[in-house]
């Protein structure tokens, strides 16, 4: 079998094995869980912070909304989207209800999802086993720094050395998230001066 395939079956019985999972914890209410997709050998690996509604209905990471700002991201970087690994720290939609309308609407992961979550992306980066990880916004920054108290705003555009319990070691490239240009306009320059980073770490 070639590494990439036993990759791809790897990440297929990881995925079955997070469903069982998840399934015997949220017994109840069960979650749809949307995995990683992607090129299995990449060099780079990206890691959002959760699905979003777009995400839980089509079970892809990035689609919609956030499918655009990574379309910019990747433009701007200047890689394609089928030569990079994409991935989100949890593996379902946090949202809540409003009770008036009955609509729902994102909200930030709790800390137990986050931590339900770890074990299972480390087994992701595990298998594919990337050079370099690129997290976007805080979620991913922590759990990837294992560091709860690490802030975006302090370590944004700054690569870093990363060994996981698990023996994985690869260079973090933290980022903000792309949605957080759209509340925080300021943000918007840094963000893309941090793009253009990127781009010469790459090369």
């Amino acid at each position: 079998m070639s590494d990439k395939l036993d990759k791809e079956q790897r990440l297929l019985e990881l995925r079955k094995a997070c469903i069982e999972f998840f399934n015997g914890i949220y017994k109840d209410k069960q979650k749809i869980l949307v995995f990683g997709e992607g090129n299995v050998d990449a060099r780079m690996v990206l890691v959002g912070e959760a699905p979003g509604e777009q995400e839980t209905i089509k079970q892809r990471p990035f689609v919609g909304q956030a499918g655009k700002n990574l379309d910019e991201f990747l433009d701007i970087v200047g890689i394609n989207r089928e030569d990079i690994y994409i991935t989100n720290t949890v593996r379902f939609r946090p949202f809540k209800v409003n009770p008036k309308t009955g609509r729902t609407s994102n909200r930030p992961p709790r800390k137990e999802e986050i931590e339900l979550c770890r074990p299972w992306l480390y087994k992701e980066l595990g298998i594919i086993m990337p050079e370099l990880v690129v997290s976007l916004g805080n979620t991913p920054l922590r759990v990837l720094a294992d560091d709860k108290n690490i802030s975006i705003g302090d370590v944004h555009g700054k690569p870093m050395d990363i060994k996981t319990g698990q023996d994985i070691s690869f260079k973090l490239f933290p980022l903000y998230h792309p949605a957080s240009i759209i509340y925080k306009r300021a943000l918007k320059d840094v963000y893309i001066e941090d793009l253009n980073r990127l781009k010469e770490y790459l090369k």
